[in-house]
């Protein structure tokens, strides 16, 4: 701080400085350079600036590397922080997991209804009377509706122990419960940064106004507008340079509590990464397993069909009339010429 001091009773120092910039002491005012812009409490280097950042994770697209400034929310005037935008995302992918298990449930409800017809259209005295070979295959094949209602009865039990049920449960109301704790942590790490921030503005305006009543001092002292003793301008510049101080200090508190909520975002949007890692994975695995049962439904369903297909190659229209001609037959005298 001993070094500085003189800086903040030079009258140079009137322009409003971004936190950590170089004191302007021995330069003129129209030589400062803005390197740094403060946008909602938040110090952002300007473009072309300074060193260029690196992403924290190269080639990954991760979380914490996309998601520091505010974004305008296009419904109102108000800004939406970039946190909450990742919020946003784990509500809105717990609701689409909720409309996934509808659709199943939905799905099952299919399949119930087509197994409860099935199995009604496999009881039908429809062609009941049909004999011989083709009588077989037809009794087959609707006993094949009654064993193919069986398996979509399955399937639809299967859907719902190893898909619905399984899509419903996980992440119960805890899990809301959770996202408000992240949220209200980052939320209040920001109004603290905000706070620091209202601090530092404060301080600054202080010091520019302690900097204009010594400059003012000094110039009415020069061209002895004042009788103003040389130890006025002494106070002057003590009061000059404790409030350069203060300044000093609210900046190095504003940077503290910006470095924290920096590692906090971090930390807690990984976690936020990781848990929608955790939920795209745990849906696949679910939605594959739809697809494997589906699968064996098919291959059932294909094994309850070849009976009737094999009965219905074995069809033998000679035999089923030979069948029915010896259980209908009425005679097998044919007529001859009558004699005179």
């Amino acid at each position: 701080l001993s070094q500085n001091r003189e800086s903040f009773d030079d009258p140079s120092c009137l322009a409003p400085q971004p936190p950590g910039s170089v004191s302007p002491a021995k330069r003129q005012i129209k030589e400062v350079k803005e390197t740094k812009i403060t946008i909602n409490c938040v110090t952002f280097p300007l473009p072309g600036e300074g060193p260029e950042q690196q992403l924290l994770k190269p080639d990954e697209w991760s979380y914490c590397d996309y998601f520091w400034a505010d974004r305008k929310d296009p419904q109102c005037t108000t800004s939406v922080t970039g946190f909450e935008v990742l919020l946003q995302k784990q509500l809105k992918g717990k609701q689409l997991q909720k409309e996934m298990a509808e659709f199943i449930h939905e799905r099952i409800k299919i399949e119930e209804e087509y197994a409860k017809n099935l199995s009604k259209l496999s009881l039908s005295p429809l062609a009941a009377q049909e004999e011989g070979t083709l009588g077989e295959a037809w009794t087959q094949l609707k006993k094949s509706l009654h064993d193919e209602a069986e398996v979509h009865l399955k399937f639809s039990n299967k859907l719902h122990t190893e898909v619905e049920k399984p899509l419903l449960t996980f992440r119960g109301d805890n899990f809301k419960k959770d996202l408000k704790k992240y949220d209200h942590h980052i939320a209040d790490l920001r109004k603290q940064l905000a706070s620091r921030y209202a601090s530092v503005e404060k301080a600054r305006k202080a010091l520019a106004d302690r900097q204009k009543d010594l400059e003012v001092k000094t110039q009415q002292l020069e061209i002895k507008l004042s009788n103003k003793t040389e130890e006025d301008i002494k106070k002057a510049r003590r009061k000059s340079t404790q409030a350069g101080d203060d300044l000093m200090r609210c900046v190095d508190l504003y940077n503290q509590t910006q470095s924290k909520w920096f590692e906090e975002m971090v930390t807690t949007s990984m976690e936020l990464e990781k848990l929608e890692v955790e939920r795209i994975e745990w849906i696949q695995q679910h939605l594959r397993q739809y697809t494997t049962l589906r699968h064996e439904t098919d291959m059932f369903n294909q094994s309850m069909v070849e009976p009737v297909d094999q009965l219905l190659q074995n069809v033998d229209p000679a035999k089923d009339r030979e069948l029915w001609v010896k259980e209908n037959k009425t005679g097998d005298v044919r007529p001859v010429d009558m004699d005179i």
